[in-house]
């Protein structure tokens, strides 16, 4: 159920042309959407619904016993990786943090692998060896999944350091959070990525807590769009609830990458209902705050309302493909469930000196 990349033009840019990514000077909230296709809302439907039903199975199975270790779901913030991954094409990478099961399912990796290394199984895309926090598939261009706070910046900018050298138009989405972007390697790596004109998109995945503490008591600079001011970096901020808007801000980013200008900088506001990790009560929040945000919205809702209201698809439709992506989950839940555990030689394999 991978996305499959596609052609059709992002929305028109306010104030600049439609043949012209937006100027260095182009801040601030953008009201774009793309004008989704009827598939295309069916693809995002499908692929948000994957992630949701799969996290939530990761969820009862961690409570289970059967995911040990640390596991940070993505619940609510399923628009801002399939959105993405709608305005790429074959051969783009992505990097992520530990909040990573959604990323792994957009970019088409198997559900089965993605929890056979949840439970730490053979079958696992890791072998079983990484968890929840290293997964990696050559295959999908996926590289982590990695658990050290904003360690991915700096290798998502080498990513794109690796496609200047060899001479390809691919582009490194490098995705972190609000929290992680305080951190000083980010930094280094923005002033590097705009000195050598590097195609990387850091996409801030601003979910209003890091970790526990709220933007407003952690940040001094509130607008992650504009972190990247000092170093001539253009950004804006992007309804990340929306598929839509993210989908025309991603077009936007990415054409400015092939045509060779350079970095640029995505806020994906966005909202995960969950804690910051499945042994988080998140107390430092309200309960109608989180139900506030679920009613009004919830991303697969409204591309759900939109399916039924203004593509006409019938309730029927739609409930085969929950059917689908449920019997998919379910399938993955069995498998690592049964799949055995790495041999004991498997500790001395894949060991760097």
């Amino acid at each position: 159920m991978a996305i499959v990349a596609r052609k059709s033009p992002a929305a028109s840019k306010i104030g600049a042309p439609k043949s012209q990514a937006p100027s260095r000077s182009a801040r601030g909230k953008s009201p774009d959407i793309a004008d989704l296709t009827r598939e295309q809302d069916l693809t995002a439907y499908r692929e948000m619904l994957l992630i949701r039903r799969f996290e939530e199975k990761a969820g009862q199975m961690y409570g289970m016993g059967l995911i040990g270790g640390f596991c940070h779901l993505y619940i609510g913030q399923e628009a801002v990786v399939v959105g993405m991954q709608m305005a790429t094409k074959e051969g783009d990478q992505v990097i992520t943090g530990y909040r990573d099961h959604g990323h792994m399912l957009a970019c088409g990796m198997e559900a089965k692998g993605v929890m056979a290394e949840l439970t730490g199984r053979r079958g696992g895309l890791s072998k079983g060896k990484g968890g929840s926090m290293h997964m990696f598939s050559k295959e999908k261009h996926f590289y982590g999944g990695h658990g050290i706070v904003g360690a991915q910046v700096s290798l998502g900018t080498g990513l794109a350091f690796a496609n200047i050298y060899r001479k390809n138009d691919n582009v490194s989405l490098t995705y972190f959070g609000d929290g992680a972007a305080n951190q000083g390697q980010v930094y280094e790596s923005f002033n590097m990525a705009e000195l050598w004109k590097l195609p990387v998109i850091y996409i801030i995945e601003n979910n209003r807590y890091a970790m526990g503490t709220s933007v407003s008591r952690a940040s001094a600079q509130t607008d992650f769009s504009k972190r990247g001011i000092s170093f001539n970096i253009p950004g804006e901020q992007v309804d990340g609830m929306d598929v839509r808007a993210v989908y025309a801000a991603g077009q936007r980013a990415v054409q400015w990458c092939r045509d060779g200008k350079g970095p640029y900088i995505l806020e994906m506001q966005t909202y995960r209902y969950r804690g910051h990790s499945m042994s988080d009560p998140a107390k430092y929040r309200s309960k109608d705050e989180v139900q506030k945000m679920r009613e009004e919205r919830d991303p697969i809702e409204q591309v759900r309302k939109r399916l039924l209201e203004h593509w006409k698809v019938s309730e029927d439709e739609l409930k085969a493909v929950d059917g689908k992506v449920r019997e998919i989950v379910n399938e993955a839940a069995e498998f690592a469930t049964n799949d055995p555990e790495p041999d004991p030689s498997e500790l001395w394999t894949d060991i760097l000196n």
